[in-house]
């Protein structure tokens, strides 16, 4: 054990979105913050790398440059295929969000904003694995003991002992954190599985996301099933595009069938003009788990926030993630801060305890509508109806693009905006 100890205010565990936005938005409050990764930058991440506009809007927030000469593939929408449907539509874009979206792989997404959180005046440490909270008399979390790791992403046998009064789980799906602080998720919540891997294509400067709504597996009777999820198609811009899928495991055949085998069979049967072959592979197919739905909660307890992953904050109409958490880091930094603002620590607590409030306002009606869609399309049935009967409407399609990206403008706007707001409004928000 090295005898070094460092302070700080706060301590952000994790810099992927949405510990990267914590710490930079943190930092520019003038809070003392320390980062804490375990890997070293740059790091992959199993993800799509699509952007939609609401993720753009949490760029633009932070001061994030995004400009198209800086590897940054702008995108004007999303392409629909299904039901023997091909449909373009475009991103709304209102007075709340841009008119575009972005693809940068996460390769290059998650060290564009730990460093920018460092030009804020965040404290980076790379190699550092937490692995325990440290915790005061009362069981409050007062900072956190980490594995030094080596240049070979094994263990050095060193460790760092790091002390703050405020700690942020961005620590991903898995959450060491949050679980050695009794935080387990909740099966009440869905989940899905994502698979993705690269191509070299020809289209990779498509101005289109493509999403494709039919994925198939065979059942235990041999028969086609079709899952609910789709397949992706998002063009980086650099001469490869992101190609991946997505299932929710509100499927009865989810857990029972190989993942892999269902992205190459779907893989299988591209349209020659992508030139998606074995041949034009780049890297094995990985997976990763999605959280959705607040799956782990509370969402501030003894000392410590959950931001992004590490709170199930992923998206379930679409499986997006990179925004809810970089909105969690926005929210949190301006709750940490005031509260480190006030006078004493019953003040303190108060204000910190606002955190889960203030997420459930803004996401939890819209988890809770995700979820019963979630429960719906895990019926085959229904999944081959609305690919049947709702994809061939266009308007309809519109207004599920801004349902499933979340994207109603948040004041005003027309129709399709007010019925989005003020279901979310109804619903509970658990």
């Amino acid at each position: 054990m090295s005898g070094q100890v460092e302070t700080a205010e706060v301590i952000v565990v994790g810099a992927g979105p949405g510990g990267s936005a914590t710490a930079a938005y943190l930092a520019s409050h003038g809070v003392d913050t320390l980062l804490l990764e375990k890997s070293a930058f740059p790091r992959d991440k199993v993800c799509g790398d699509g952007l939609t506009p609401r993720a753009v809007r949490e760029l633009i927030h932070l001061g994030v440059p995004t400009r198209e000469e800086d590897g940054w593939h702008r995108t004007k929408g999303l392409r629909i295929l299904g039901g023997g449907v091909r449909m373009e539509l475009d991103w709304p874009g209102s007075e709340t969000f841009p008119s575009y979206g972005l693809v940068r792989s996460r390769m290059d997404l998650d060290e564009i904003l730990a460093r920018h959180a460092e030009s804020r005046g965040a404290r980076l440490h790379e190699r550092m694995n937490v692995h325990e909270p440290i915790l005061d008399h009362r069981g409050h979390i007062c900072g956190v003991t980490a594995k030094v790791m080596g240049e070979n992403g094994r263990a050095t046998g060193e460790t760092r002992e790091f002390r703050a009064p405020i700690v942020v789980a961005a620590d991903g799906n898995s959450s060491r954190l949050s679980l050695s602080m009794d935080r387990p998720k909740r099966d009440d919540r869905p989940m899905g599985v994502a698979v993705r891997t690269y191509y070299q294509t020809p289209r990779h400067d498509d101005d289109y996301l493509e999403s494709w709504l039919e994925l198939w597996t065979k059942g235990d009777d041999g028969e086609d099933v079709l899952m609910p999820g789709y397949g992706w198609l998002f063009p980086l811009g650099d001469g490869t595009a992101n190609v991946g899928l997505g299932i929710l495991d509100t499927a009865e055949a989810f857990g029972t069938f190989d993942y892999r085998d269902v992205m190459r069979r779907w893989v299988a049967a591209m349209p020659e003009e992508w030139g998606i072959s074995e041949e034009t592979q780049l890297a094995p197919i990985r997976g990763a788990a999605l959280p959705m739905c607040f799956n782990r909660q509370p969402l501030y307890d003894r000392g410590l926030l959950l931001a992004g992953d590490a709170g199930g904050m992923v998206n379930p109409f679409n499986g997006e993630g990179i925004a809810e958490a970089m909105e969690s880091g926005r929210h949190s930094a301006e709750i940490i801060a005031s509260a480190l603002r006030r006078t004493t620590p019953g003040e303190r607590e108060a204000v910190l305890q606002s955190y889960p409030k203030v997420m459930k306002d803004e996401l939890g009606g819209y988890y809770t509508l995700g979820r019963h869609f979630a429960t719906l399309i895990g019926k085959p049935e229904i999944m081959r109806l609305a690919v049947r009967y709702g994809l061939p409407r266009k308007s309809l399609m519109r207004l599920l693009l801004k349902i499933m990206a979340n994207l109603p403008q948040e004041r005003g706007g027309g129709l399709d905006d007010r019925v989005i707001n003020a279901l979310t409004r109804m619903v509970p928000a658990a």
